[in-house]
């Protein structure tokens, strides 16, 4: 499976600003505990970390462990400090990562 990211975030604010961000990725999580139709454990594959930068600059970071559900949702607030962009990226346990952008411009 392919994970898909996607943010939402304003493309303009004004300085000083706080403004939401929403993410989703599609992502199974599979947790390891359930098996296939022929008995066979499905291997546990899950997103362990989010990261958020701005500009660079690390904004917001997460930990997540088995129990988070399919296909994630995080909303956060961010203060709008110089236009740019945002950068966000899902780490799995196999070392995989997801990356979505998304430009900022501060007024």
């Amino acid at each position: 499976m392919s994970a898909k990211p996607r943010v939402r975030v304003p493309s303009t604010a004004k300085k000083g600003e706080v403004f939401e961000i929403k993410t989703v990725i599609s992502h199974s999580m599979e947790s390891g505990q359930r098996k296939a139709a022929d008995g066979s454990p499905i291997p546990r594959k899950i997103i362990d970390k989010f990261v958020c930068t701005y500009n660079g600059k690390e904004v917001m970071t997460s930990q997540w462990y088995g129990a988070v559900s399919a296909n994630p949702y995080l909303e956060f607030f961010c203060t709008a400090t110089e236009s740019g962009t945002l950068e966000f990226t899902w780490h799995d346990e196999g070392g995989e990562t997801y990356t979505a952008t998304a430009d900022i411009k501060v007024t």
